[in-house]
């Protein structure tokens, strides 16, 4: 009889030591969910860019999927097809608030019209990281992009320099609102006209687009009004591909200096045969990532900063092969985007 008893009280000690272990583990777990550092719960991102056509963007893409793999979270990729379709970019954003994710990273296509629903999602408590391009307001953690003045600055000197500082050139604009693309704009303008007297604008106000179909009509219209051009600008991918097929249709390519920026596989054959004299590149793999590390970083509890540079470089005919220039010409992206 006493040992029966005993081996009940036994049985009875244990089963309120697991029920014991069980609410210390919950509590914990608890505990670190709510206090910044690992959690258990999966965060849920969304990544919003301009677009979704352009190799660049691609290359965003996979920088912010490598983060997530990296880092365990669980990532939202969405944008509008068209980078100048600013109400379907506010209804992503407003969807992804609906839908109550943890953090939205955001390129916004125009620097005025998204600071609303920006504002929104903070109010809902949803923090925001802005990549590529300047929004104005201060309702965002922090801004990780490309300095684009100052590759405004590198793209002029580059095409100053290899027309011997003096010459008529196009400065082809890519889009109205576009913060990224009006610094380059800016800052390629700027430098040009406080260092290279000798170099004439003849066009300097006329705008690509957001398709190469845009950019190519515009630069075959200014190269038949303007045939003594003799260097060219122009600010983005689609900007460049554009004026790019127009010159080669012309039969110009090559002999009209040009300069562009970013980089695709038909940029880089035009680079290599000496179509192009120039590409000013950024690191979007590298943007990705820090938008959604920083985003992570604030939710885990860790400081963060409010400005990220994340480079610029100058590809040439010349320095293409080397090793630094090459990553960024052709970022591998296939173990993230297909």
């Amino acid at each position: 009889m006493f040992i029966k008893m005993i081996k009940k009280m036994k049985l009875i000690f244990l089963v309120f030591l697991g029920i014991f272990f069980l609410v210390l583990v919950g509590c914990r777990s608890e505990r670190t969910a709510a206090g910044g550092g690992t959690t258990s719960r999966t965060y849920k991102i969304a990544v919003i860019p301009k677009g979704t056509t352009h190799e660049y963007w691609k290359a965003v893409q996979a920088g912010a999927i490598k983060a997530g793999r990296e880092l365990g979270v669980e990532i939202f990729w969405k944008g509008p097809q068209k980078e100048d379709d600013r109400s379907q970019q506010i209804q992503v954003v407003e969807d992804f608030i609906s839908r109550k994710v943890d953090g939205i990273v955001l390129a916004p296509l125009d620097d005025r019209a998204l600071v609303r629903p920006v504002d929104e999602a903070r109010q809902e408590g949803i923090p925001v990281v802005i990549i590529d391009s300047n929004l104005q307001g201060e309702n965002y953690l922090s801004f990780v992009a490309t300095d684009n003045y100052q590759g405004g600055v590198i793209a002029a000197r580059r095409l100053a320099e290899i027309m011997g500082k003096k010459g008529k050139i196009f400065l082809i604009r890519y889009l109205e609102g576009s913060a990224s693309t009006t610094f380059r704009e800016q800052g390629f303008l700027d430098t040009m006209t406080k260092e290279y007297p000798e170099i004439e604008f003849l066009v300097k106000d006329q705008y690509a687009g957001t398709t190469t179909e845009s950019a190519y009509q515009l630069t075959e219209n200014l190269l038949s009004r303007f045939p003594q051009v003799e260097g060219i600008f122009a600010p983005n991918e689609s900007s460049t591909f554009g004026a790019l097929r127009a010159l080669q249709e012309a039969g110009l390519a090559g002999k009209i200096k040009f300069v562009g920026f970013d980089s695709s596989a038909k940029l880089i054959e035009a680079l290599k045969n000496k179509e192009l004299h120039g590409l000013v590149l950024q690191d979007p793999v590298k943007m990705g990532y820090l938008g959604v590390k920083i985003l992570v970083d604030y939710l885990q509890g860790k400081p963060i900063e409010k400005r990220i540079d994340t480079g610029v470089k100058l590809a040439t005919p010349e320095n293409m092969e080397t090793l630094e220039i090459k990553a960024l010409l052709q970022p591998d992206i296939s173990h993230y985007v297909r």
